[in-house]
């Protein structure tokens, strides 16, 4: 990172604990000094404001639905004052039994925060999935608009690809 002084602010929210298992996970891989974690049930999204560097967390339910404590805060993200601060996504989903909508939440989100003015980073490649659609591919259809993560499928492969994603984000950020 350019500057060890900063810090990342995680935010998630999680139904079931996975989101914040994967969470955990990542700020393990970041530096554990470096992340404040917070889930959104208790923590007002506001408080996003005062990072540079932010990490969104948030899970697909159902067919394409958001995550319950996500739902509700959903009209504070407009609000939002992220104009410049760096921001990278994750999300979980079932991508067998929900092959339609795999990962629709982690694209609803980054859609939202995409006309605030920040800078996203993260996004990965969409290889190694096998699901029918989803809203958070990219344009080109090449990648996810952040790591996708199926802890019901392919729970063998969410350790790695955290450990992928957080070098990812790593590199990235050395390059701004």
């Amino acid at each position: 990172m350019t500057d060890s002084s900063l810090k990342i602010g995680l935010f998630y929210g999680s139904t079931t604990c996975y989101t914040e298992m994967a969470a955990e996970k990542i700020r393990a891989a970041l530096g554990e000094d470096l992340v404040e974690m917070y889930n959104i049930k208790d923590a007002p999204l506001k408080h996003a404001e005062q990072f540079d560097i932010l990490i969104f967390g948030i899970s697909t339910w159902d067919f394409g639905e958001l995550q319950e404590d996500w739902e509700s805060h959903w009209s504070d993200i407009r609000t939002l004052n992220l104009q410049g601060k760096i921001v990278a996504l994750f999300g979980l989903g079932d991508q067998m039994g929900y092959a339609d909508w795999y990962q629709d939440a982690l694209g609803m989100l980054h859609d939202e925060l995409l006309v605030l003015d920040c800078q996203l980073i993260g996004y990965w490649p969409n290889q190694g999935y096998e699901f029918a659609a989803s809203k958070a591919l990219t344009q080109d259809g090449s990648h996810f608009v952040g790591l996708a993560l199926d802890d019901e499928n392919q729970f063998d492969q969410t350790d790695t690809r955290i450990s992928q994603w957080v070098d990812q984000l790593l590199d990235e950020l050395q390059q701004l």
